[in-house]
């Protein structure tokens, strides 16, 4: 099923019915996810939702200063200022010492291979990493033509697999993520 014809009929439904419907089902996987971890004696280092990432114990950035950030990053590559915002929102829930399982660390979750295309010296500094993620968005912008879906959908499972799939590959995880990036960003 394409994710244009899922986010069709997700951005056609109630905004307030479609978020319940969401909170449960997450809620409900939290708690399943938490029955499994218990069950093999590991523990889940989140226990409120919404998770930004597991990992992630600072504060999120204040929205003046976030959004200043982002008009500077967004001066400089032409990206929309409010796709920027949702993938920092999706990636890290703005919080600029995040680190994901995988290893991506900071605001826009960058991978040590794009810290280093971008000469980022410093991920944990919110200006370095929201500049360079925003870099890569353009970059994936630009090899896509545009098409936000596939960019997002590059932005998480990286431009090899979409590029395979023709798309937005047909990973659970990327297939959600690039959905409620668009859900917020469309709206």
């Amino acid at each position: 099923m394409p994710v244009s014809w899922i986010l069709a009929w997700f951005l056609s439904q109630d905004p307030q019915a479609v978020r319940a419907a969401m909170q449960a089902s997450l809620d409900q996987q939290r708690a399943s996810v938490q029955k499994q971890a218990q069950a093999v004696g590991a523990s889940i280092p989140w226990t409120a939702p919404p998770p930004a990432l597991p990992f992630a114990e600072c504060d999120p950035i204040p929205q003046p200063e976030l959004s200043k950030m982002i008009d500077e990053a967004t001066a400089k590559t032409g990206v929309d200022k409010s796709l920027v915002k949702e993938v920092a929102r999706q990636e890290s829930g703005f919080r600029p010492c995040a680190v994901s399982v995988k290893g991506a660390q900071g605001l826009m979750q960058l991978m040590p291979e794009t810290q280093a295309q971008f000469a980022v010296s410093d991920p944990f500094d919110p200006k370095q990493n929201l500049e360079a993620g925003t870099r890569l968005l353009k970059q994936l912008l630009d090899r896509y033509n545009g098409d936000v879906e596939k960019a997002l959908g590059a932005y998480n499972a990286g431009a090899g697999r979409v590029d395979q799939a023709g798309g937005v590959p047909a990973i659970p995880e990327t297939q959600q993520y690039v959905l409620s990036i668009l859900a917020r960003f469309l709206h």
